[in-house]
């Protein structure tokens, strides 16, 4: 056996005997119940006061629309700018123009039709809600349990599913309204069971506010592309950006009292069919639109600008038609009270109804027998690219005085939030009195972080008693230099399809109320990200806190500080019109403290 072996064997098993005491020691009291200790630490956040001077307003899925004061943070106007689109074309009536000109003698069908609108229509869908969580007919906002499937809504004696599989009203006793209740009713076939009821979403202030809508022809050519870039990049539409103010408007083509219809449309057949001797097609109905701003237009503006244009080279592709009709200017006024729409720009579209000149031919080629009538067909213009033209106004002076307080570079006491391009920045970890990093003292704690929260608390001062509806729901927290989404975020896959904006509810941001039902505060849990920072493994970088209308919703889009700086700006920052003023650091008046950053750690 080779003796140096043995020898380096003999050693280290001593070694290992020796140290057996101390090793086993040191373990078991960083194992016992006394070597560990959970506590938690409170940081100071620094918060800053901004305001976008106007942010891109360019395609964003919604359009807003009206007025609205939040308290305390001032009035936001919304008016809409769009572009039309069109089938590239299109016939009007059976033929097209060029075959009503030359004529076909082998088909006495041809004749000039003398296409002609008897309605035009703005339409602009409201969003609206038709979750049914149980399935049973009922929308949730109805349903009298929406987890029940056999729930009685109507209490007729007569489970909701059962109602809706008989094609019956689950929300009415009488279905058809003939007196007799459905429980006991052997006759309901005058029911229209296909009749549906909604729930409206993004509709702010009073419901029942009356208005004018002015509706102007669009003078601007909307180009795709930035003629600035040589047309190499697209165009940017802004806020600030106003088409009606510099005079590039042509005709009025609606400018008349408004008040909102949140029902489904129905619209009967026009025409009684023959074959049915039985059924009164007239008195039955033959379509329905779900609700929506639908006012009429200028009769005569689009006879010429589309119907007349039949076959000319106004249709011949996307650019020649946007030059020839460049899209509508939308606004509101003479608000009775308080009124914001958020709207579902992109199924908006103009609705042309209109009639014309058609052949029967009774099957013969032979003239004499043939009858001539009136048809009828719609053509549709939808929008395409859009914009919101969004005015501040009433800003609070202390909102101000904020704002120059961030250019002085000190933290504000208070934080104003809102949907027209007001946020706040927060600084994590500021050096402490004495110029310490307190980064650097964090790391020398050694500690385990187990969590970390954000706390924020609403300035419960401004907001009379239990009134809620115009905070935002959420926020929204992200790096501020880049628009990009804190890592909590990412790793955060957690979803609640049962209640809207939920999703990522452990990152959270979600308005939290007190025992009293007040607004109270919001929570953001970013754990990792501070753990990254404790680790060096990422920058302490400036943070972004703005409204938010969507938390999936984060796609960045251009907007210009008052410095003339441009800076990402989240579009859920956008979307929301609601606002919420909050604590900020070192704030005065909050018995429940400030603005700050709860560790919950362990330690040895």
């Amino acid at each position: 056996m080779n003796f140096s072996l043995v020898t380096a064997f003999f050693f280290g098993f001593f070694l290992l005997v020796s140290c057996d005491k101390d090793y086993h020691a040191a373990g078991s009291e960083l194992l016992s119940e006394t070597g560990l200790e959970s506590q938690s630490h409170e940081a100071p956040v620094f918060s800053y006061q901004r305001k976008v001077d106007y942010f891109q307003t360019d395609g964003l899925p919604l359009a807003q629309l009206g007025r609205i004061e939040i308290p305390g943070l001032g009035t936001t106007e919304a008016s809409i700018t769009a572009k039309l689109t069109s089938a590239i074309d299109p016939v009007f009536g059976n033929f097209s123009q060029q075959s009503e000109i030359d004529g076909d003698a082998s088909n006495p069908a041809v004749i000039n039709e003398n296409e002609t609108i008897t309605n035009v229509y703005l339409e602009i869908p409201f969003f609206n809600n038709r979750d049914d969580k149980d399935a049973d007919g009922v929308i949730d906002a109805l349903d009298v349990d929406p987890e029940d499937r056999d729930s009685d809504t109507d209490g007729d004696g007569v489970s909701d599913y059962s109602e809706t599989t008989a094609n019956l009203n689950p929300l009415s006793q009488d279905s058809d309204g003939d007196g007799i209740l459905d429980s006991v009713d052997l006759d309901n076939s005058s029911y229209e069971y296909e009749n549906s009821t909604y729930q409206i979403d993004s509709i702010y202030g009073n419901r029942e506010s009356s208005f004018n809508l002015k509706v102007y022809e669009l003078k601007y050519f909307l180009s795709k592309y930035d003629p600035a870039t040589d047309f190499e990049k697209e165009s940017n539409y802004f806020s600030n950006t106003d088409f009606y103010e510099r005079g590039f408007y042509g005709d009025k083509l609606h400018d008349d009292p408004v008040q909102l219809n949140f029902e489904e449309l129905r619209f009967l057949y026009q025409y009684d069919d023959p074959a049915t001797e039985d059924v009164d097609e007239r008195q039955k109905i033959g379509a329905r639109l779900t609700p929506r701003i639908r006012v009429p237009l200028d009769h005569a503006f689009f006879q010429e600008k589309i119907l007349d244009q039949e076959g000319q080279t106004v249709f011949s592709d996307e650019e020649s038609f946007s030059t020839h009709l460049r899209g509508l200017i939308i606004q509101t006024d003479q608000l009775s009270d308080d009124l914001y729409m958020l709207l579902d720009i992109r199924n908006a579209q103009i609705r042309i109804e209109y009639e014309y000149d058609e052949v029967d031919t009774k099957g013969t080629v032979a003239t004499s027998d043939d009858t001539t009538s009136k048809s009828t067909d719609t053509f549709l213009l939808p929008f395409g690219l859009h914009f919101n033209t969004i005015r501040q106004e009433q800003l609070s002076p202390e909102l101000d005085q904020e704002i120059m307080a961030t250019q002085a570079n000190t933290p504000s006491q208070k934080m104003y939030l809102a949907g027209n391009g007001i946020f706040s920045t927060l600084r994590l970890f500021e050096p402490d009195l004495e110029g310490r990093n307190t980064l650097d003292v964090l790391r020398e704690n050694d500690w385990i972080i187990n969590e970390v929260n954000m706390v924020l608390y609403v300035d419960q001062s401004v907001y009379s008693g239990l009134e809620s509806s115009l905070l935002p729901d959420r926020l929204y927290l992200y790096k501020y230099k880049t628009g990009a989404p804190l890592t909590d975020f990412n790793i955060d896959n957690t979803a609640n399809d049962e209640i809207r904006n939920r999703d990522k509810y452990i990152y959270g941001g979600i308005l939290e109320k007190d025992d009293a039902g007040r607004p109270y505060r919001y929570t953001f849990k970013i754990t990792d990200h501070v753990n990254r920072l404790i680790r060096n493994d990422s920058t302490n970088v400036e943070l972004g806190l703005v409204p938010s209308s969507g938390i999936n919703n984060i796609n960045s889009k251009r907007a210009e500080l008052m410095d003339q700086q441009f800076i990402n700006y989240p579009s859920t920052g956008i979307l929301n019109p609601k606002g919420v003023i909050l604590h900020g650091h070192n704030s005065q008046s909050n018995p429940a403290g400030d603005l700050k950053l709860e560790i919950l750690y362990t330690a040895y």
